[in-house]
């Protein structure tokens, strides 16, 4: 199973503050613990939102952009991992040992193809699950 862990943005980050080398020299340390165990897909920190944007979908179709920066910090991201573990369980496990000091960060399963199997019916929608399989084992 893959999962998003995905690291809830603070007054600091929002703020751009950079983490001391200490902190990011300790994220290392648990990143390549992720990596060695062979677990670790991606993970990286974001930028503030106020270097971004967000698209607006209107019920018409038609979109608008609205800039950052957000105001209600607690519905912003700060960073991300995409991780494969065996079950929730383990992947709580393994965060649990992230090197945090205050803050939260929430672990969502990513859908699988075969999560969509039972609404497709057409040859055409079995396609697509299939070439989507194979985009992912080919890293695009």
């Amino acid at each position: 199973m893959r999962f998003m862990v995905l690291v809830k943005a603070n007054k600091d980050s929002e703020a751009g503050v950079l983490p001391t080398e200490e902190q990011l020299l300790e994220m290392n340390t648990f990143n390549e613990q992720l990596m060695k165990a062979g677990v670790m897909l991606a993970g990286e920190g974001l930028q503030p939102s106020s270097k971004g944007a967000r698209i607006a979908f209107g019920p018409n179709g038609k979109t608008g952009v609205i800039d950052g920066p957000f105001a209600e910090t607690k519905e912003l991201l700060g960073g991300f991992w995409i991780v494969q573990m065996k079950s929730k369980a383990e992947c709580i496990e393994w965060f649990s040992r992230a090197p945090f000091r205050g803050g939260e960060i929430e672990i969502r399963q990513v859908f699988d193809s075969a999560d969509f199997e039972p609404v497709i019916k057409a040859d055409e929608g079995r396609a697509m699950l299939a070439w989507e399989d194979e985009m992912r084992r080919q890293g695009k």
